[in-house]
């Protein structure tokens, strides 16, 4: 996007009380000509450029240095003083220079574009200290660095090294309780009480947790380390523990209410990432936890034949192998399900967090619940009808109604979605790509990997010829309102190649450019849309008109004047009679 739109996301964040996270890579930076030049650059006035004496000596293994040395250049007298990376240059953060550009950098980050906090990339690559001095110099609100390390000693010893004055300056990415995860869901639950930061009470508030990220998710041609089963536990065991959980968008998207209704819970329960946790029971099927004698979750392949042995206990969320249990001393009605919208009519669980044989009362209309509201048992189950309710309960004590919780939902009626085709088209002319193009896919419902299942995919010889440019073609059938396709388009045994194209919902016409991205071409990306120009006769067969996620929005009879109904409609893209179309 553009700094324009980069600035109003922002701003849109912090108006609704989101501060944003900057990625912040200093390791290592691109050059722009040779191996060793920067770009120079002036900001508020004054100008800043990296010189190839801020490059560390050994940088490449000494290959930076022996390509300088033949060319006229020097490099630093430093060397590294972390990991080296041989994508781009290693910065020596001793200079000078580099601390003077990184610092300014920074600040510009904070107070110009209004981010809170940095994510730092690869803290490995460069001394913990510096770290440190970066932050208390630009003093940001939050800062988490990406050491990443399964051994929770190293990570403690990168934070520690980040101190100023004697104060840790940054959290850190709890990869060793990441990789804690990875290994109970893989058939031993009892591994989630191996050793990460949020097991050791001097650093479980400098950890961030997390189940997966966009380095160890599963993704196209890239040995990664994903979490392939057992998601939704991972993330209530995460949800219910210590420590700064993040969770991954893309879980998130996948699973928003199950995620959304577990956060409720650790909101009620107070959970921070300083709460005390301790393991309750475990066997290779499950592991308990109660943490701050509030919150009692179990997960595991056996969570369900749990059963607490302490009866101050009540179960008030459950999904596939996991439970959260809260303790009956809060005092308080639960609905199971988080606000949100939803498709049809919803079924809601409401609990009473209290002693046993306490009735919830609630209304539907968001007025406050009183001792002469609809009253029903602890666990009674209540449909949410299509439109938009306010549902508030409480528990109903001595005549008195305590402990009102409330819950907005918007259902819609559910209607079927309609499985669609689309042809992305690829033209490789600008590098000389001819003949074919290998299409390598993946994504959405899993039913589109290539008929080649090995790198780089499929040979598609069937082209088209539009305005003098020859695209090769593959269709593709979306099945889901959240169905798509990825692409990386090749040619030879897969090299050079492209960058990720992802998301693909519709006609695509992908142009392959000579722009590079990290050695991977650069896709001009458009789609395909029709003119409104509609065929009556054919309505029989096709009397809907979707959204392009495939929401039914219009039924039209035959006979109807067609393009006044789309013109009737909001501005955008819709399928009608299986073509897209676009109403101005």
């Amino acid at each position: 996007g553009t700094e324009t739109e980069l600035r109003d996301l922002i701003k849109t964040f912090k108006s609704k009380g989101i501060g944003t996270i900057a990625d912040v890579v200093v390791n290592h930076r691109k050059n722009v000509s040779n191996w060793v030049d920067f770009p120079r650059e002036t900001y508020n006035g004054v100008t800043y450029e990296l010189k190839s004496t801020d490059i560390c000596s050994d940088d490449d293994g000494g290959a930076t240095k022996n390509w300088a040395t033949s060319n006229g250049y020097s490099l630093s007298n430093n060397t590294d003083t972390g990991e080296g990376w041989d994508g781009m240059r290693d910065l020596d953060h001793n200079s000078s220079n580099v601390q003077t550009n990184v610092k300014a950098y920074l600040k510009m980050l904070l107070n110009d574009l209004g981010y809170v906090g940095f994510r730092y990339d690869m803290v490995k690559g460069y001394a913990g200290k510096f770290t440190g001095m970066y932050n208390n110099d630009a003093q940001p609100t939050y800062s988490v660095g990406e050491y990443w390390d399964g051994n929770a000693s190293q990570v403690k010893n990168w934070l520690n090294a980040t101190k100023v004055d004697g104060n840790i300056m940054s959290a850190a990415f709890d990869f060793p309780f990441r990789y804690t995860v990875r290994d109970a869901v893989n058939g031993d639950w009892r591994k989630l009480g191996n050793t990460s930061l949020i097991s050791d009470n001097n650093y479980k508030r400098y950890s961030v947790t997390f189940v997966e990220n966009h380095d160890t998710e599963k993704r196209s041609n890239a040995a990664q380390d994903p979490i392939r089963k057992d998601t939704l536990a991972a993330n209530a065991f995460m949800l219910a523990m210590p420590g700064t959980p993040s969770v991954f968008l893309k879980h998130w998207m996948d699973c928003k209410n199950d995620i959304k209704a577990m956060i409720d819970v650790r909101k009620a329960a107070g959970i921070h990432n300083e709460s005390s946790a301790f393991n309750a029971a475990s066997s290779q099927g499950y592991y308990v936890v109660i943490v701050d004698n509030k919150l009692l979750c179990v997960v595991g392949t056996s969570a369900g034949t749990y059963t607490p042995t302490n009866a101050n206990y009540v179960k008030v969320l459950s999904g596939y192998h996991y439970a959260y249990y809260l303790n009956k001393s809060m005092a308080t009605a639960w609905a199971d399900l988080s606000s949100g919208e939803y498709k049809g009519e919803q079924t809601v669980t409401l609990t009473a967090v209290a002693q046993d044989g306490t009735q919830v009362v609630y209304t539907t209309d968001g007025s406050t619940p009183t001792a002469s509201s609809t009253k029903v048992s602890s666990g009674s189950k209540i449909t949410i009808p299509i439109g938009t309710t306010v549902l508030k309960a409480g528990i109903l004590v001595n005549g008195v109604v305590s402990g009102i919780i409330t819950r907005t939902y918007t259902c819609t009626e559910y209607i079927p979605f309609n499985p669609y085709t689309i042809t992305v088209y690829c033209n490789g002319d600008q590098v000389g790509w001819t003949g074919y193009i290998n299409f390598w896919t993946w994504g959405g419902d899993g039913s589109h990997s290539p008929k080649n299942s090995s790198w780089p995919g499929d040979k598609v010889t069937t082209s088209t010829v539009i305005d003098g440019k020859t695209w090769y073609y593959k269709t593709f059938t979306i099945n889901s309102e959240t169905d798509c396709v990825n692409f990386v388009f090749s040619t030879g045994s897969g090299s050079p190649q492209t960058v990720d194209v992802n998301d693909i919902r519709t006609d695509a016409y992908c142009e392959v450019s000579t722009t590079q991205d990290g050695g991977k071409y650069l896709v001009n990306t458009t789609t395909g849309i029709n003119e409104p120009v509609y065929d009556d006769s054919t309505l029989a067969f096709h009397p809907y008109i979707y959204t392009l996620d495939g929401r039914m929005i219009c039924q039209v009879q035959k006979g109807e004047d067609l393009t006044r109904i789309i013109k009737s409609l909001p501005k955008g893209i819709y399928i009608v009679n299986g073509k897209k179309v676009i109403n101005l």
